[in-house]
């Protein structure tokens, strides 16, 4: 089932036949296997990845390093749980090293980023401090590589 969820996780436009095919099992035991997954909360989601320069969409995106405190019985996960509540966040993860907590967030500016950084996410009680990290260019996500556009070939007209 292991090879299901892989290909699942590739590429979910896959029609079902193709998966089971994939897969080397019965179209319905790959479709009882997926809702099992649904139901169990194994599968949380399906989602497309854009190449939004491509799409021209002007996005700033971020990585947030945070340091806490944790707190006592709860740890890292009522501050974690406070933050992720935004919607403005994306992704968040505990690390190992020199900071707790990995914000990933987007915005339509840098301007509006840090505002989200200095007026909602570092004043949280238990939150000791910040570094922002602005993404600057794309090239891989999830295992898909972010190609360069091709140049756009203008005619130009010299007098």
């Amino acid at each position: 089932m292991e090879k299901l969820l892989e290909l699942l996780e590739q590429d979910c436009t896959m029609s079902i036949e193709q998966m089971a095919a994939a897969a080397g099992m019965p179209v319905d035991e790959a479709k009882a296997a997926i809702k099992k997954y649904e139901d169990e909360r194994i599968v949380l989601g399906y989602q497309a990845i854009i190449d939004w320069d491509r799409a021209r969409k002007e996005t700033v995106t971020a990585l947030i390093e945070v340091n806490v405190v944790p707190q006592s019985i709860d740890g890292f996960d009522r501050i974690a749980e406070r933050i992720y509540q935004y919607d403005e966040v994306e992704s968040m993860y505990l690390m190992s090293g020199s900071f707790d907590l990995t914000v990933i967030i987007s915005g339509r500016t840098l301007r509006e980023v840090a505002q989200f950084v200095g007026e909602r996410l570092a004043p949280i009680q238990g939150v000791t401090g910040t570094a922002t990290h602005f993404i600057l260019k794309k090239y891989k996500e999830k295992h898909l590589v972010f190609r360069p556009q091709e140049p756009e070939e203008r005619e130009y007209i010299f007098v």
